[in-house]
């Protein structure tokens, strides 16, 4: 994974807030501003497609390595390998200034680490109490939510009821009977992903590259290696487990994370949300290539479902933002 650096609108804009703006007449995450040609806007907003869809392919193939790796080190500790191995690799690549930051850069930060090791730990949780498929089904009603909440176009709103229809869909109404624990993780997950989305794009805002991922991926390793020492013990340290520690490392929260800043730094926050309906799809193409997973056509079907939800939420324009002094 290389470092980038943003473009000149990304080091420019202020701290973006998925629920309120930061300030009067201050651009919200992903908006251009109107002097930008048409033709420049469709092209980042394209630019924003693909890094989300690139990092959450990276995510979903992570996540069946990650299968690999819970018989070795259970979950609490196969959450603590992603995070400090992550924060590991961020800092080496990105090698952010610790120093000349303010109170307000450090709360965004520690509330962005809180908030990844939280996502984590209580996703892997889920993870091992219910079915996959339920699980990430579940979790995406976050990201979902927040979609709704910041973006009350009535297209998005039609957007968003098509992406949920076709996420319960791929489930195959598969929530009877699951465990209320796994449930109830599952639903935190999500909560802690709606969480994630706003403070990445106010951490994007506010720090060059990734450099404000890369701190605060230490503050959520910082919280987890306790609770995985004490989970796993020296399982942690074996080769054949930090290897694949690596792997998932990098695949599920190193380069995902990071292609997410920058996405963020193309897309509206409400967008950049409502696309996160296409990681049940995704789960379930991964399902199908790397552990031989079938697809039905009802599967199938609700995977176009969730992908057309995508491609109108990215073409729906956001509400323009409104300017100093105008009435």
């Amino acid at each position: 994974m290389t470092s980038q650096s943003p473009g000149p609108a990304a080091s420019a804009s202020p701290a973006p807030s998925a629920v309120s703006a930061a300030s009067a007449g201050a651009p919200a995450a992903g908006a251009v501003p109107a002097e930008v040609p048409a033709a420049g806007v469709r092209a980042g907003r394209l630019g924003g497609v693909a890094l989300v869809v690139s990092g959450s392919l990276s995510t979903q193939f992570g996540a069946a390595v990650a299968a690999l790796l819970f018989p070795r080190a259970g979950a609490l500790g196969v959450v603590t390998l992603r995070l400090a191995l992550s924060a590991v690799v961020l800092m080496l690549v990105f090698r952010p200034r610790l120093r000349g930051h303010t109170r307000g850069d450090w709360a965004v930060l520690c509330g962005f680490g809180f908030a990844l090791g939280a996502m984590n730990t209580v996703f892997y949780q889920a993870i091992e109490r219910i079915p996959l498929g339920p699980a990430v089904t579940l979790e995406v009603l976050g990201p979902l939510a927040l979609s709704v909440l910041t973006n009350r176009r009535a297209a998005s709103l039609l957007w968003a009821a098509l992406a949920l229809g076709g996420v319960v869909l791929l489930s195959g109404g598969g929530f009877g009977g699951l465990d209320p624990v796994g449930v109830a993780c599952a639903l935190g997950a999500g909560s802690m992903w709606a969480a994630y989305i706003v403070l990445s794009a106010r951490a994007g805002a506010r720090f060059p590259r990734a450099d404000g991922l890369a701190i605060a991926m230490s503050v959520a390793a910082v919280i987890s290696v306790p609770i995985g020492v004490a989970s796993a013990g020296s399982k942690l340290v074996e080769p054949v487990t930090l290897g694949l520690g690596l792997a998932v490392a990098v695949l599920s929260s190193g380069l995902p994370y990071a292609l997410d800043q920058f996405a963020l730094r193309r897309l509206p926050a409400a967008t950049f949300a409502l696309m996160m309906s296409l990681a049940p799809a995704l789960a379930a193409l991964a399902g199908f290539l790397v552990l031989d997973q079938g697809l039905t056509v009802v599967q199938c079907a609700a995977i176009g479902m969730v992908i057309a939800a995508s491609i109108g939420a990215v073409r729906t324009p956001p509400r323009p933002a409104a300017r100093r002094g105008s009435p």
